[in-house]
């Protein structure tokens, strides 16, 4: 069954020797593209490409999703900060520029200028990068499997519903068929008796003709059972479809596109008002659904 773009999904845990507090959070809505930001700490940012591969690898496709990690050190180890000391000498000289062109009073201390974090970097060794990355990927992934729980437990009731609505149409559409063949199967006559009367005073044997053209003209134009053919292939589809285990929010996108263009061109060829007001319930249930695909994957 389809999954939800909209989820939510939180882990936190003590890394497995105590020095580290990791926690994750997983949340995102719908949206017709992937639009993906991770936040991390400025000590692991170098880990955001191994956080993106995780949730690809995973299953992330479309949605936008944003995934925050905090990592609160409770013991420093194996840490080193490194002053980029180039930026620093000019960081320093646009400070006494300004103070001299301006006359400014302020002194410029150490703690000004180590106020300025992008002079300074976090060096961290590389048996301590591989064991923290361990670490956070464990309290992601957990995070990432209640955010993907809640995903399918929506798509599951949303797919219910959308199921539902689709099964709606599709008894409205069985009922416009049975009414389409009763006018289509009574219109002869009618049309024989009107213009009849209308050509009572004309050749009979060219007003005979005249009947017969008309009525085949208009069973023409009046005939849907291409469209109800087409609807009905697109309801199997569609239904196919939600039953999957694939992302497919964009081909439901599309089926429900054309459920509607058949239906309207159902509409314009109705010659009967229960016919056309059963045509308006149907689109009316049809943008419902179109609605709802919108937030499934």
């Amino acid at each position: 069954m389809l999954k939800s773009m909209t989820a939510f999904g939180r882990a936190r845990s003590l890394s497995s020797d105590g020095t580290l507090d990791i926690s994750a959070e997983i949340k995102s809505v719908n949206s017709r593209y992937l639009d993906l930001a991770i936040h991390m700490p400025r000590l692991y940012a170098h880990l955001e490409d191994k956080v993106k591969t995780f949730l690809s690898d995973g299953g992330l496709t479309r949605g936008k999703v944003e995934v925050y990690i905090t990592v609160d050190v409770l013991e420093q180890r194996g840490v080193e900060v490194v002053l980029d000391r180039e930026a620093a000498r000019s960081y320093i000289a646009a400070l006494e520029q300004l103070r001299d062109e301006f006359g400014l009073k302020d002194d410029i201390s150490v703690m000004r200028v180590a106020s300025n974090h992008d002079l300074f970097s976090i060096k961290t060794h590389e048996e301590n990068d591989e064991r923290d990355w361990d670490e956070i990927r464990s309290v992601l992934a957990e995070a990432f499997e209640g955010w993907d729980r809640m995903r399918s437990g929506e798509g599951e009731r949303l797919c219910e519903d959308i199921l539902g609505k689709i099964d709606k149409v599709r008894s409205m559409a069985a009922e416009v068929k049975k009414l389409s063949e009763t006018d289509i199967a009574g219109y002869p006559l009618k049309l024989e008796n009107r213009i009849r009367k209308f050509l009572a005073d004309f050749d009979a044997e060219a007003a005979e003709q005249r009947i017969v053209t008309e009525a085949a003209i208009y069973a023409d134009k009046a005939a849907i059972d291409e469209e109800l053919v087409r609807l009905d292939s697109h309801f199997k589809a569609f239904r196919e479809i939600v039953h999957s285990n694939e992302a497919a929010g964009r081909k439901l996108d599309f089926l429900i596109q054309e459920m509607n263009r058949e239906t309207n061109t159902i509409g314009s060829k109705a010659g009967n008002a229960t016919i056309a007001h059963l045509v308006v319930d149907m689109k009316t249930e049809i943008e419902k659904v179109r609605e709802q695909i919108q937030n499934l994957e």
